[in-house]
């Protein structure tokens, strides 16, 4: 298995989401809210971040992001929204990495 990360973290992302969730990989845009637009619910989301982390060699903190959006400290589309879902995983990757 190798470390470096996939070429398109979004794509690979999307993948998970549409094997492990069963939605169609064309309505999973960048744009796309994982959970108001992609319809996920919190169990299918927490199989997609244990993928996550198998494939990226990295442990999402799902946990801490929720809080985050939970007491206001930040807005729930910084992690639930498929762009910036991609970014905080290409981020996680990078900070493993270096």
């Amino acid at each position: 298995m190798s470390s470096a990360p996939p070429a398109n973290a979004f794509d690979t992302i999307a993948e998970i989401i549409a094997e492990t969730a069963n939605v169609d990989r064309a309505k999973i845009t960048p744009e796309a809210h994982v959970i108001n637009d992609l319809g996920i619910d919190s169990l299918d989301f927490l199989d997609i971040v244990f993928e996550i982390d198998k494939r990226f060699g990295v442990k999402v903190p799902v946990e801490a992001w929720t809080e985050q959006v939970n007491s206001g400290k930040a807005p729930a589309e910084q992690f639930f929204v498929m762009g910036s879902l991609a970014t905080r995983i290409e981020e996680l990757v990078a900070a493993k990495q270096g």
